[in-house]
């Protein structure tokens, strides 16, 4: 358990947090929500120790063993991947390198055995001689098999180090699980298999993460950071953010019945509560829920940047034709024989376990790259708009302001400064935001006045190299919202199931060995369907 009594934090000046209290329970899943630069990860850093509150105490029940993922992804280059997982529990691994180093001595003294002895007795006691079982299992369900478990680890992918380190932190079964952005990295079987784990997982678990699907799979409570205060709530994001809507709506209505609200209340709970799992998590979250009142749920003073992509033109019989594209980079085959064919209206998902593959594909669609060979030929009424992935490559002068950027796509009638700057507004920037030059923005804020841009252009088909990446979760539902929305085509490609799920409905998975083309499908069927998935990995084979 975690108890935060009267934790206040600054830094630079500025204070984070202030009267922050808590209490953080074994069996439930705390999912750290909060806008960009609002100290999420500072707060993990807090309980693990790395920064000392301002003021106040965190404090962790004796004898909890707390595990977290590791960030620095070279950090362990010099090391076995089967060492860099035992590394997750640090007592047992000094155990194990100190009973080596005694065993590797030429000459063994008196002194040495009874050591060995006591290491012995405690490396029992933590489990040590099933260690590397227990890691192997872990190594192998996360797709690193038993030939790479002994590899360096700097000899591994980017990906598959990832992996590891999720491995690692996972290992030995912590009293206290800490995961900064767990999902980055990895692919979609792995994702799966990782919410499953943290779905039955019995212990603590604290993580933050920008995937509003894998939130609402693994969260029990949600801790809102927020204008210098982190807020407990009951439920995963979803029912955060929906029941923030509905107290919005049930504050509004002033003469309405105490009775009467507390009806709307319980229906609302009622749904929720209908679609849950089995799972320990899921039935802890219900418990929870099922005691909720009217007290418990409040208006969010977050704010969602508004996103609304219209159009000049619609869309006439043709959207686009891929044949026979193919391309090499460095040497490298990344995109072989890709065809199919979008129709007007569709809402193309590229997907691939190569984000170069896809990154290469929408390049080439946007007309920025030229294949190696094949063509992409467009229907004569589209116009297409591109937020390219690389945000740097979506500008071409970085030294001007955002409001002159802005005012290079705008239509005659919107060039003025009032008409900008209300779009601007809109994207959730005020006042002298307008004047920033694009060099000195966020990654975040480069995304929303690229959104804003495409708005401005009004094409009838949208090109989305990533568009989530670097979003806080109110522009990614907006986002979201707007891409659902839209009455053009979109082709787009995403880590964001939620995204993907509730907007795509054709689905295109592309590879240096071809390509699997499935129509009228959506995320979860294409990813869920055997049938289907055996032909991805024919691709990868």
């Amino acid at each position: 358990m975690i108890t935060v009594a009267d934790m206040s934090f600054s830094f630079s000046g500025k204070k984070l947090y202030q009267d922050v209290n808590l209490k953080l329970v074994p069996g439930h899943t705390y999912g750290i929500i909060g806008a960009n630069g609002a100290g999420k990860s500072t707060f993990l850093k807090l309980l693990q120790g790395e920064l000392e509150p301002t003021e106040g105490v965190i404090s962790i029940s004796d004898n909890d063993r707390m595990s977290s993922l590791q960030q620095d992804h070279f950090a362990f280059d010099d090391f076995t991947v089967m060492d860099t997982v035992i590394q997750g529990h640090e007592r047992l691994y000094q155990v194990k390198t100190e009973m080596d180093a005694i065993y590797a001595k030429p000459d063994f003294s008196d002194e040495d055995g009874v050591r060995v002895g006591d290491l012995s007795a405690e490396f029992e006691e933590l489990d040590g001689w099933n260690a590397e079982t227990e890691a192997a299992q872990l190594l192998t369900k996360l797709g690193i098999d038993e030939s790479m478990q002994q590899s360096m680890m700097g000899d591994l992918t980017e990906n598959d180090k990832v992996k590891v380190l999720l491995a690692q932190a996972l290992f030995g079964n912590p009293d206290i699980l800490v995961l900064d952005e767990p999902t980055n990295g990895l692919d979609v079987q792995t994702i799966a298999w990782l919410e499953d784990f943290l779905a039955d997982f019995e212990n603590l678990v604290i993580v933050v993460s920008h995937d509003r699907h894998f939130l609402n799979v693994v969260s029990t409570n949600i801790l809102d950071v927020d204008y210098g205060k982190i807020t407990p709530f009951v439920g995963n994001y979803d029912f955060w953010r929906e029941s923030a809507e509905l107290a919005q709506r049930l504050a509004s209505q002033q003469n309405a019945k105490k009775e009467e609200q507390i009806k709307q209340l319980q229906e609302f709970v009622a749904r929720f509560s209908a679609n849950a799992s089995k799972s320990k998590q899921a039935t802890a979250r219900k418990k929870q829920l099922d005691k909720i009142t009217l007290d418990d749920i409040k208006p969010s003073s977050r704010k969602y940047p508004y996103i609304s992509f219209p159009l000049n033109r619609e869309l006439g019989n043709d959207l686009v034709r891929v044949e026979g594209v193919s391309k090499t980079i460095d040497g490298e085959k990344v995109l072989d024989n890709i065809t199919f064919t979008g129709r007007p209206g569709d809402k193309i998902a590229i997907l691939s376990r190569s984000d170069l593959a896809t990154t290469t594909l929408m390049q080439i669609l946007a007309g920025t790259m030229e294949p190696d060979t094949g063509s992409v030929t467009w229907g004569v009424t589209t116009t297409q708009s591109y937020l390219a992935k690389d945000l740097n490559d979506n500008f071409d002068d970085q030294e001007k302001v955002i409001l002159d950027w802005l005012r290079d796509f705008a239509e005659e009638e919107q060039k003025d400064n009032t008409s900008l700057r209300g779009m601007l507004g809109q994207m959730l920037f005020k006042g002298d935001d307008a004047l920033k030059q694009i060099k000195v923005l966020s990654g975040g804020e480069k995304v929303r006045i690229v959104l804003a841009k495409l708005m401005l252009l009004k094409a009838n088909v949208l090109l989305l190299d990533d568009p989530t990446n670097h979003l806080d979760l109110e522009s990614i539902q907006s986002l979201n919202d707007a891409v659902a929305d839209f009455k053009g085509s979109v082709i787009m490609t995403s880590h964001d199931h939620e995204f993907l799920e509730t907007t795509a409905n054709h689905i295109v998975e592309v590879s240096a060995k071809g390509v699997v083309d499935r129509l009228d499908t959506t995320y979860d069927d294409f990813i869920n369907t055997d049938s289907i998935q055996a032909k991805v990995k024919a691709l990868y084979d």
